[in-house]
């Protein structure tokens, strides 16, 4: 008799822990049901990558580097900067420009230390897109002479621009991206503003060729970069497209950069 009651005992437990494992389990799967977050773990609560993106402001603009960066020529002031933001802000993104520190006439080794400076590292920070325009002014020095022909350079010349320049343009690069490495880089590539006049068309051309297969190949070597190309909007339209100074876009010539840069960004 002892021995028929160890195993009726044995079998009654065995029931009483099946019914407690089965009613777990439907415990389990109606607060799956009702809260699938409660018991999903970490992965399940985490925010997607658009959610993390939009709280970073990925569409928050800061735009650094020379007139082009600023606007110059512009009759209404807004640039290519402000163009962007508007245009992102028309499909649907929730943009604004949070600094423009553009500056006229600044070559590369003139952007190079200012990325020190704590004020413009923070204003980049702040960005989920930096605009960077610089180089025009490192290949086209003295626009007047340039323009009426008084001054052409040599090919040697621009060799020794483009080859002092390159180093600093791919440190810019590196820093920008060591700043933030977040934000989405759009280079605004050079464009020849002579392409009218016979004396600078042929060495314009390759200059301005030559400048943007490097910094092609500078901003290739980084995630999240982007290069924007212009020598095509400008070869055929230097009269509808740039200012009266034969140098910088003028209203229109600004709205077709930023049109290209949308193009990019959103795609």
């Amino acid at each position: 008799m002892n021995r028929t009651s160890r195993i009726w005992r044995w079998a009654g437990i065995s029931s009483a822990l099946s019914t407690l494992l089965l009613l777990a389990g439907f415990v389990y799967a109606v607060s799956d049901i009702a809260n699938p977050s409660a018991v999903a773990g970490k992965q399940a609560v985490s925010p997607s990558r658009t959610e993390q993106a939009a709280k970073a402001g990925a569409f928050d603009v800061t735009a650094i580097g020379d007139s082009l960066a600023k606007g110059t020529g512009d009759d209404t002031g807004s640039g290519f900067a402000r163009r962007t933001v508007d245009l992102l802000n028309k499909e649907g993104a929730t943009s604004k420009l949070v600094n423009n520190l553009g500056i006229n006439g600044l070559t590369t080794e003139e952007l190079l230390p200012m990325l020190e400076d704590p004020g413009v590292k923070y204003a980049l920070q702040q960005a989920g897109i930096i605009l960077l325009s610089i180089g025009g002014n490192d290949l086209f020095n003295g626009t007047e002479e340039l323009t009426s022909g008084e001054q052409v350079p040599t090919e040697a010349e621009i060799d020794a621009a483009i080859d002092k320049s390159s180093a600093d343009f791919g440190q810019i690069v590196a820093h920008i991206k060591k700043i933030n490495v977040q934000a989405l880089l759009v280079y605004v590539s050079l464009y020849n503003p002579f392409s009218d006049l016979e004396g600078m068309r042929e060495i314009g051309n390759d200059a301005v060729a030559r400048w943007n297969a490097m910094a092609m190949n500078a901003l290739g070597q980084y995630e999240g970069t982007l290069v924007v190309p212009t020598y095509d909007l400008f070869m055929q339209n230097s009269s509808r497209y740039l200012s009266s100074d034969h140098f910088h876009p003028n209203g229109d010539g600004y709205q077709a950069i930023a049109e290209r840069m949308v193009q990019g960004i959103k795609r």
